[in-house]
């Protein structure tokens, strides 16, 4: 059967549609590589200004100061007691033979004991220079920035 003008014109605009698609394709490729060169330089800038930021933090402690961590009134919980719950659970695991209570006392331990070192705990800002001090928060916006455009960037 031979082909008609129709036919000729649906494969002259079916081969424009495959190298529209290549065209397409090879510009998104190019694209992606650019996108993900963004992406790394953002955090790159990101971590560097983190970084700088955590430098001038300086981080100190009242734990064990005075031998007590907390006062009610006239009343202080000593730092040696707020051990004494995992010494417990450790004694409850061995000791019993449901080691779930041993267990959960043990964890409740070890979060007295997290929540107290975190709450004596003190930031202090060391002293920087202006220059310094907009260097580090510009590159972290400016990576935090590149890195949530890139994440977020809807083609």
């Amino acid at each position: 059967m031979p082909k008609t003008n129709k036919d000729n014109e649906l494969d002259k605009m079916y081969k424009e549609l495959l190298e529209t698609r290549k065209s397409v394709n090879s510009v998104s490729s190019k694209s992606e590589g650019s996108r993900l060169l963004s992406f790394f330089v953002g955090l790159l800038l990101l971590g560097g200004g983190l970084f700088m930021i955590f430098q001038n933090i300086e981080v100190t402690s009242s734990w064990g100061y005075g031998g007590h961590i907390f006062s009610f009134g006239g009343f202080h919980l000593a730092n040696g007691l707020i051990m004494l719950p995992i010494i417990i659970g450790i004694a409850m695991l061995f000791l019993m033979d449901k080691k779930i209570y041993g267990w959960i006392v043990l964890s409740i331990g070890i979060v007295i004991v997290l929540l107290s070192v975190m709450l004596t705990t003190r930031l202090h800002w060391v002293r920087s220079n202006a220059f310094t001090f907009i260097v580090m928060f510009g590159l972290t916006a400016a990576g935090g920035a590149m890195v949530l455009r890139e994440l977020f960037r809807k083609d």
